[in-house]
């Protein structure tokens, strides 16, 4: 199996290509600038740049993209829309690091999390602009999606416990009643969805144990 983190220089992606590696997996690094990941297999080129023959030997490209100023912030629909084009009916699957901010808080599906009275005014620009992505990644049934939500809480420093549970479509807590989830964890659900690939064309999420 063969697969490319795209912004593998990034927190997720890092550890994404690292959990990858330990596995013993083929894992290559798309990075824009000079590699920082684990890997030594690279492609150093923009996601923007990309064309379907770059990406055409892997089975699953990950989608690691993240930006946080407000003038980056529609490049999440953008990105993702780059990523699909290019692999619009190809067998190649894609897996995007998602947001938690648009999981639903109701079996309705009518409320999600960034629609809470407490969800930090500070973080509403990012997830609008991320759920916004997710539906127009759900209409494309030329590409073999899946999108993953960490927690609520997602935390880039905590620890690697190697334990994880896997939701779907809301907000999901663990025993301890937290929606919560390190980046080390999350990048161990990463890779076995890559590996197993059980969820084509769904949203799921991850949350610590």
């Amino acid at each position: 199996m063969k697969i490319a983190v795209v912004c593998a220089n990034g927190k997720a992606g890092k550890l994404i290509v690292k959990e990858a590696a330990e596995r013993g997996l083929d894992v290559t690094a798309i990075v824009r600038g000079e590699n920082q990941s684990g890997t030594r297999q690279v492609l150093q080129k923009d996601l923007f740049d990309l064309t379907a023959s770059d990406l055409a030997d892997f089975d699953v490209v990950i989608d690691a993209f993240g930006a946080w100023a407000p003038e980056t912030l529609s490049q999440h629909s953008t990105t993702l829309k780059h990523l699909c084009d290019i692999l619009s009916g190809k067998e190649t699957r894609l897996l995007v690091v998602g947001g938690a901010g648009s999981l639903y808080i109701n079996a309705d599906h009518t409320s999600q999390v960034m629609d809470g009275a407490d969800f930090p005014d500070i973080f509403k620009p990012l997830a609008t602009n991320m759920g916004k992505a997710l539906e127009e990644l759900r209409t494309r049934n030329d590409v073999k999606w899946t999108y993953i939500s960490p927690a609520g809480d997602f935390q880039a420093d905590g620890a690697r416990t190697g334990k994880y549970i896997l939701g779907g479509e809301e907000l999901l807590l663990n025993s301890k009643g937290e929606s919560v989830i390190s980046y080390a964890d999350y990048a161990i659900a990463m890779v076995d969805e890559a590996v197993n690939g059980n969820h084509l064309q769904q949203r799921i999420s991850v949350v610590a144990e």
